[in-house]
């Protein structure tokens, strides 16, 4: 009998302890859907059976008249924004309510490639993003224009090589190799070549870098459900120590200077030579109120933290893109031809080379690839975390902190309130300013405010380079394997990805 009543005993423990901030949203009346215990409202993306995105497509349109809805993740409170002014709020407006990204469970305790710009947060983000803001000048990425030009060219003459009758190739994996090889050069000064050969180091380091294993899922969800107990659970990969092995020895070979070479690694190198990072700190503040002055360390591996995130975001969102605005172009052939004579007839004024003034005078080229960005972006809900008690102006609603923010982008893109026929493919709708003036609030491809993304302009330099170069020489049209609407893979994580991939029939163009 006491056997029996002891396991009850834990039986219940377990179940108060697994439901103990499930009346979060109710107490504050907010709608939400019926939590599971320790799962919360996220059962689906621990089995990986939905992604967090499309979990927030859902319950967006599931709650059409709320401005926010209750989300548990795990046993965290979560918040759903559907309305764009909030999102405004967040974003930018109260910005010092919500710097945190909040993706990391314990801020104390992070994995050494987590001390990255995109994924760090509080004093580290603030004095990362001040060192390395002058890294992405438009004279620096002037310099960087001839590296986009010959991975572009080894991109026409090379890997797509179509006979005038066409040849199947998978969009997103000829996108991926383009801009592994660019964000090779530009980030660690080497030639990945990932264009010419199958298996190349840094495409074996792309796909790896976006795949996660049922160890790591099961990981994160422990460390969400139980963060005191697993806070120093690892989630560390071989490859990411391979990854910061890797960087190191580059440090070396170079003895730790600059080497001329304008890259991403003598960007870190020269801001190392400059001493410990300095100024005002976001998260301290001095009895009478204004900020403490800190001073962090740029070591070894903090530096390799920032390499690493550079070439994983560098290459995936680019190729996410461009591949699905191609596969758009595909589908609207009129489409293709305005897009086509526009590059025509900016190559001609620069003898058909492709330069950095030529890219930028291409007009609807830009158009067409926000346009696949508003359809599919490559990032489809934004998070953030609150770092202190915030009340919701015009609301009855105050958070606490610790409190998760989740802004539904992919969502939002597809909302005819901010998008006339938004399923379908319109880049002109770009070339003027919105109808409604609270959709550039929502179209947030890249973010907005001080955490938007840092390398936006390097972004869309070598996607629209790379774009320019496939359509300057080839159409594209739907091959006998492609699907009219891509399906998303479930497991998708931080960045969307396409099941199958995108394949599409590359035919060259008869000038």
């Amino acid at each position: 009998m006491l056997a029996v009543a002891l396991t009850l005993l834990v039986l219940v423990a377990l179940y108060l302890y697994g439901t103990r901030t499930f009346r979060y949203w109710e107490k504050r009346g907010i709608k939400h859907d019926k939590p599971i215990p320790f799962f919360g409202n996220n059962y689906r993306m621990y089995t990986r059976t939905k992604s967090m995105t499309q979990i927030a497509v859902e319950l967006y349109w599931k709650y059409p008249k709320e401005k926010v809805i209750g989300f548990y993740r795990a046993s965290v409170p979560e918040l759903v924004i559907r309305d764009a002014e909030i999102v405004k709020r967040i974003l930018i407006t109260d910005f010092s309510y919500f710097h945190l990204r909040g993706i990391n469970t314990h801020k104390t305790v992070l994995e050494p490639l987590a001390r990255n710009l995109f994924f760090a947060d509080g004093d580290v983000w603030k004095l990362l993003r001040q060192r390395l803001t002058p890294a992405f000048t438009s004279g620096k990425l002037k310099a960087m224009f001839p590296l986009v030009v010959e991975r572009a060219e080894r991109m026409q003459n090379h890997a797509i090589n179509a006979p005038p009758t066409g040849r199947v190739l998978d969009a997103r994996d000829l996108m991926a190799r383009y801009t592994t090889d660019f964000i090779g050069a530009v980030g660690f000064g080497l030639d990945a070549d990932s264009l010419s050969i199958e298996d190349s180091y840094f495409r074996k380091l792309g796909v790896q870098t976006f795949t996660f294993e049922v160890s790591q899922v099961i990981t994160q969800m422990l460390k969400e459900m139980f963060p005191e107990t697993f806070k120093h659970l690892k989630i560390m990969r071989k490859m990411e120590s391979d990854v910061i092995a890797f960087v190191k020895s580059i440090f070396q070979e170079r003895n730790y200077e600059p080497c001329g070479r304008n890259d991403f690694v003598d960007l870190l190198l020269e801001c190392r030579k400059k001493g410990d990072m300095t100024g005002q700190s976001i998260e301290k503040t001095k009895p009478d109120g204004t900020p403490e002055e800190v001073s962090i360390e740029l070591t070894d591996v903090l530096m390799v933290a920032q390499v690493f995130v550079f070439f994983a975001a560098g290459f995936e969102t680019s190729s996410s893109s461009t591949s699905f605005t191609l596969h758009q172009l595909a589908y609207h052939p009129k489409e293709q031809i305005k897009v086509q004579e526009e590059i025509d007839r900016v190559l001609a004024k620069y003898n058909n080379k492709l330069s950095y003034d030529a890219v930028y005078e291409m007009n609807y080229l830009e158009c067409a690839f926000k346009e696949g960005m508003r359809m599919y972006p490559s990032l489809g809900h934004l998070v953030r975390k609150c770092a202190h008690k915030y009340k919701f102006p015009d609301m009855d609603l105050t958070i606490d902190e610790g409190v998760s923010i989740l802004i539904p982008v992919q969502a939002m893109h597809k909302d005819p309130q901010y998008f006339e026929d938004p399923e379908e493919f319109k880049p002109e709708r770009f070339l003027t300013d919105f109808i409604n003036p609270m959709t550039k609030h929502i179209y947030l491809p890249f973010g907005e405010g001080p955490r938007a993304c840092i390398g936006e302009r390097l972004g869309k330099m070598q996607s629209l380079a790379g774009l320019a170069a496939v359509l300057s020489r080839y159409s594209v049209e739907p091959a006998p394997e492609t699907k009219r609407y891509p399906v998303v893979n479930p497991t998708s994580n931080v960045v969307q990805s396409i099941v199958g991939g995108l394949p599409l029939l590359f035919r060259q163009r008869i000038k």
